[in-house]
This record gives C-alpha cells, sequence and structure tokens, in this order.
C-alpha cells in the first residue's frame, strides 16, 4: 500500500471521489488502482484568503514500486495488526480504575483470556452523567462518582480529544476499537480527532461490555482501599463497595487510578512506595464567542459548511522565565465542574461532538514545578493544588460557584458586576472574584501578560468581554509512581503503576497506549502458561 501525502484540495472537494483525484491529480492510470482510502485530513488556514484541506490518502494499486518512484510525498506502508497470545492465569489480574489506562489495560488482558477483574470507584457512565447532571443543578457532590471519577475516567466528560504528542504503532490499534465501539469513522484520519462528551459516553459502555463478553469482570463503586505483599510483591487487593470489605488474591495489578485519586496517592505514601514530586499547571479557563474564534482562524471562511469550529493552539515565554499557554481547547464548548472532594473546586472543559455550544474555551495554564511546593514531601504538589482548590471554593462563595473576572477587568485591575458579550456557560452559578483571592502570584502576573502577547497572536483572543473562569488545577498528575524498564513499581514486584495519575501520560490516547503497555508487560509474566 502507498501513502500519498501533502494533497491540497478546496473545502468544497468532494471526498466520495478519492479515486477521481487518484486519477486527475495524481496522474494515476485509473486500470492499476485497485483501492483509495482517505488516511488524513487537516484545515491549514496560515493564510486566511485561503483556506483549504490537506489531505492523505492510502493507495492499493497494481505496480506499486514503479508508482513509488513517480509520486512526489509518497512512502510505502503497511497496516499494523494487533496481536495477543491467549493466556492461563491462576489469579486474576487486577486494574484499579477504568479510565483510558485501565479500559483498555483490561480489554488487552481480557482479549487474552486472563480474566481480569476491575475496580472502578465511580458509577457506570449512566449513572455517573446523573450525578454529575444532579451536581450542576445545584446538588451535592459525589465525592466517589463526578467529573473526574466513574466509567470512562475524566476523559469522559471532556471534548474526548484524542490528539497526542506520542508516536506508537499502538495508535492506529486504538483509534479503530474505539470506532468498533462507537467513535464516529473521522477520529481515523482528522489531524486532530475528537470524539465529543456525548458519543464517548456510549463508546465506553460499548467497551465494557467487550470486556465482560471476554470473560472480564468489571465492579462498580469499588474503591480500592489497600493490598497486601510476600516476599516484595502484590497477593492481593482489597476494595469496599456498600456490602463492606472485599479481598481479591492476585499477583498482578495495574493501578490507573487517574490523577485525582489523592486518597489513594495518600496510601501509598504511607506504605512508603516510591513516588516522586513532578510538576504540572494550574490556571483558568478563558471563553469566548464561538464565533469569534472561527472568524479570527478562518478570516472570511468563517462558517463555511465544510470547516468545523475552530481550534488554536498557543504558547508565549515571558519575561519572568515563566510560560503560559492553552491546553485542552474545546470549540463549541462548556467549562464544567470538575470538583472530586468537598469545599474544594476545580473546572474543566467539555464538548459535544458537534461543537456547536455558544461559546469555544481553553484551559490557560502556567507551568508549577516542584520549587514552588515549598517542601521536598512527596506529595507536597497534591497538597499545592488542595490549598488552590480551597481558596477558590471560598472564593467563589463556598457553594461551588467558580469565581470568574472579564479578561478587561484583569488587565485593568478592577472587577466588574455584569458580563459582556460572553456569558458563562460554567454550572451550576459563578461569582466575580479577582484571580489573586485564589491563585499564587507568580500565576496571576503571567495570566496577565501571556494573555496580551496571545491577543497578538490571535485577534480579539484579549478582549476585553472574554471570560476567566477557576480554577483548573487537574492538568495533569501532580506525583509519579516510580517504576522500573518492566513497568513495575519499584517498591512492589507484580505492580504496574499506569496512566495519567501514576505520571506516564497526558490524555486519551497516551493514557490507552500505556494500559495497553502494562496489559503486555502482566502477560509476558504469564509466558509460561500459554494455552
Amino acid at each position: 500500500m502507498i501513502r500519498v501525502s501533502n494533497i491540497k484540495v478546496p473545502l468544497g472537494f468532494d471526498f466520495g471521489d478519492l479515486w477521481g483525484l487518484c486519477v486527475r491529480q495524481l496522474k494515476i492510470p485509473e486500470k492499476s488502482l485497485i483501492s483509495v482510502k482517505l488516511s488524513k485530513k487537516s484545515v491549514d488556514a496560515r493564510r486566511k484568503s485561503d483556506v483549504h484541506f490537506i489531505i492523505s490518502v492510502d493507495i492499493s494499486a497494481k505496480g506499486e514500486q514503479k508508482l513509488l518512484k513517480q509520486l512526489k510525498n509518497a512512502v510505502s506502508v503497511e497496516e499494523y495488526i494487533y496481536k495477543v497470545s491467549q493466556v492461563s492465569a491462576e489469579k486474576p489480574p487486577v486494574v484499579v480504575g477504568f479510565g483510558p489506562a485501565g479500559m483498555f489495560a483490561a480489554l488487552v488482558l481480557a482479549m487474552a483470556g486472563a480474566k481480569p477483574i476491575v475496580l472502578e470507584r465511580g458509577q457506570d457512565v449512566d449513572s455517573r452523567v446523573k450525578a454529575v447532571e444532579n451536581f450542576q443543578s445545584g446538588g451535592r457532590l459525589n465525592p466517589e462518582s463526578n467529573v473526574q471519577f466513574g466509567e470512562g475516567g475524566a476523559g469522559t466528560f471532556s471534548d474526548g480529544k484524542l490528539t497526542t504528542g506520542i508516536k506508537d504503532k499502538r495508535i492506529q490499534v486504538i483509534l479503530k476499537w474505539l470506532v468498533e465501539f462507537g467513535a464516529p469513522e473521522e477520529i481515523l484520519y482528522l489531524a486532530k480527532p475528537h470524539i465529543g462528551t456525548d458519543k464517548l459516553r456510549d463508546t465506553v459502555k460499548n467497551l465494557r461490555k467487550r470486556v465482560i463478553e471476554l470473560g472480564g469482570d468489571v465492579r462498580f463503586d469499588a474503591k480500592f482501599d489497600g493490598y497486601t505483599t510476600e516476599n516484595g510483591c502484590i497477593s492481593s487487593v482489597s476494595y469496599t463497595d456498600e456490602s463492606g470489605q472485599h479481598i481479591i488474591e492476585t499477583d498482578n495489578v495495574i493501578l490507573a487510578a487517574g490523577h485525582s485519586a489523592r486518597d489513594v496517592f495518600e496510601m501509598l505514601h504511607h506504605k512508603n512506595v516510591d513516588m516522586s514530586q513532578k510538576s504540572f499547571a494550574v490556571g483558568v479557563r478563558i471563553e469566548h464567542l464561538r464565533t469569534d474564534i472561527d472568524k479570527a482562524m478562518y478570516g472570511d471562511f468563517a462558517g463555511n459548511p465544510a470547516l468545523k469550529a475552530a481550534d488554536y493552539k498557543l504558547a508565549v515565554h515571558l519575561p519572568d522565565g515563566r510560560a503560559l499557554y492553552t491546553f485542552c481547547m474545546c470549540p463549541g464548548g462548556e467549562v464544567v465542574a470538575a470538583s472530586s472532594e468537598e469545599g474544594r473546586l476545580a473546572v474543566n472543559g467539555m464538548s459535544c461532538f458537534a461543537r456547536d455550544a455558544e461559546n469555544s474555551n481553553s484551559a490557560l495554564l502556567v507551568n508549577v514545578t516542584p520549587e514552588d511546593f515549598g517542601s521536598d514531601h512527596a506529595l507536597a504538589g497534591m497538597y499545592f493544588q488542595r490549598e488552590i482548590e480551597e481558596k477558590a471554593f471560598i472564593a467563589g462563595g463556598a457553594d461551588y460557584s467558580a469565581p470568574v473576572i472579564l479578561v478587561g477587568d484583569l488587565l485593568e485591575n478592577r472587577l466588574s458586576t455584569e458580563f459582556g458579550r460572553v456569558k458563562p456557560s460554567y454550572r451550576p452559578n459563578v461569582k466575580f472574584a479577582m484571580p489573586h483571592d485564589y491563585l499564587p502570584d507568580f500565576i496571576c502576573r503571567s495570566l496577565k501578560s501571556g494573555i496580551v502577547e496571545m491577543g497578538r497572536k490571535i485577534k480579539g483572543f484579549d478582549d476585553k468581554d472574554a471570560l476567566l473562569t477557576g480554577v483548573e488545577s487537574r492538568s495533569s498528575s501532580p506525583v509519579r509512581i516510580n517504576r522500573n524498564e518492566m513497568l513495575e513499581s519499584l517498591s512492589v514486584g507484580g505492580f504496574f503503576p499506569c496512566g495519567e495519575g501514576a505520571g506516564y501520560a497526558g490524555g486519551i490516547i497516551s493514557a490507552a497506549v500505556d494500559g495497553m503497555k502494562c496489559a503486555e508487560k502482566i502477560l509476558e509474566r504469564y509466558k509460561d502458561n500459554y494455552k
């Protein structure tokens, strides 16, 4: 198969005519073509007077070696086939957490016949949606089932972004599996694929059903609370549900608990598990009108039916050595209540697949390093997060209302009492407050100067009516649970720290890849028991 890249096509191009494109534009004899498939599609909006698509196509044809020499930007490619050997496990492996890392770890183990047991502290996705909706409508926070905890992990209530900075052959397998479980087929070829929170919910449910069909056992409302060891290796785990505490004998555990499982971090620290501080980032969410961002990014092409809501990615380096950058940009989305602990407030961003909400939002983050924590304690970063979230909770009125400020007010050091063109999307409520009421001074300074710099890169980014909502504090895990080359904990044999919570991933795809890798290491341990 040949992949031809960097093909320019207009916004009005008929993607049902890829065959014709190969014949007319690439000059491939029609009689030699066997099949043509779109493999990549991206928007090129660098010149606002000429917004178009750049695509890649995969071609099967007669005489491919000859075509390779004739075509520009062409390479030979082979489809990666993922396989696992069937194993027999005396004791079931346990997966703690059913976010992206845990889901794909469990899927690989189940495919191999290992019959994993999954412990998820939160609820199944349907029950979880009800819990989140209740909280956003002014009801009580459920500390065990919320935007952070439950089936699908934090990614279920996000944009469902599938972009990643890592390169791994497993990625194409993950994307194909996601489509099989209900994700839109376009994620297989879009340069910036996303699923959307609405379609993610059915997708993760179908993945869970497959794990169970393959012999796995997924237990919700099952809170991991401890483990035992023999000769330095894991021998059992314990969890608590509504009926009490339960023990599972096992010699392999994948810990995919997520970046907000702070009680798990504390339990591991008390058990002297080798952990270290890790840098992360803190800031706010910035909201603009979606139509303003579309106009800024696409110019006169904004509103073209071939274009979806525009996204952006920005970073500026500031004179004091800090950097301000955008993260998890949600076109046509909303700012969501992401708290998981009572008396502490956190926000995140979320979009549906259509990305057609009135506002577009993004995190605006400043890097925070161990030097900022004020302690060499392994969990100092976590305590740093908690302190900020407690202050944000108070600044918002101590009722989970989020503190907000207009960009114009931030730049002029004042506080308004009315919104401009941009209305807040956060629920249950918001309250005007100065960022320095809950954020450290260095972050406030970085926001103030960095937003102005970003306004020079994207017209209107520093619009006075744009809205800042705090606090975005869960960008990544504040700790790393150290592991060896076999991906096991340095402290406990058969214990595999995994995904974002353990400090080894930064998004849905990288977490899923890490989950697969940890599962594969467990399967290697069963190599003497292959069926």
